[in-house]
C-alpha cells in the first residue's frame, strides 16, 4: 500500500512551535558553549598549561610608584600581564593577570581578592590562592622589584 502526500496529516501548530523551540534552544546552547573561548588568549592555546598563565612583560619595565598600589588592594597592568598587590603596608606581591580556569584576564582587585569576570573566580591578594572557584589553582607569581618608590618587573 502506497500513501500519497495528500493522505499524510499536516503537522499541528503545536508540533511546529515545539520544533522551533528545540532549534532555538540548540542554537542558544551552542552559542553559550563558544563564549568561554572568546576570552581565551590566542597565544595561551600555543603554550603548555604551565606557561599559559605566566606574565609576559619586559624585565626592568617600571610598572608603578608604590603610592599607586593601595594597601589591601592592587592594580592590574594589562599590557605587562601582571597584577601588583599590597596586602599589608610596604609588602608588594605580583601575579599573572590570567585566570587559571580559562585564561580570562582578571579585571578588578576589590575586597582583598583579584577577580575574574568570566566565571567568578577570585584569588587572594596576599598569595594568589583560589578564594572562589572554578579556578583550579592559584595565580602564578610574577617577579617584581621595589626600588625606593618604584616597582619594576624583575
Amino acid at each position: 500500500m502506497t500513501i500519497s502526500k495528500e493522505q499524510l496529516p499536516a503537522p499541528s501548530r503545536r508540533s511546529v512551535v515545539a520544533a522551533a523551540g528545540v532549534v532555538s534552544l540548540a542554537a542558544a546552547l551552542a552559542a553559550c558553549g563558544e563564549s568561554d573561548d572568546a576570552y581565551d588568549s590566542d597565544d595561551a592555546a600555543d603554550k603548555s598549561p604551565d606557561e599559559a598563565g605566566k606574565p609576559g612583560g619586559a624585565a626592568g619595565a617600571v610598572l608603578a610608584k608604590t603610592s599607586e598600589i593601595p594597601v589591601g588592594g592592587g592594580k592590574i597592568f594589562k599590557e605587562e600581564g601582571v597584577v601588583v598587590t599590597q596586602p599589608t603596608e610596604g609588602e608588594f606581591k605580583a601575579f599573572s593577570n590570567r585566570c587559571t580556569h580559562k585564561q580570562c584576564p582578571v579585571t578588578s582587585v576589590e575586597g582583598g581578592t583579584i577577580n575574574c569576570p568570566c566565571h567568578g573566580s577570585k584569588f587572594a591578594i596576599a598569595d594568589g590562592s583560589v578564594k572562589a572557584s572554578p579556578a583550579p589553582k592559584p595565580l602564578p607569581t610574577a617577579e617584581i622589584r621595589v626600588d625606593g618608590d618604584s616597582i619594576t618587573l624583575a
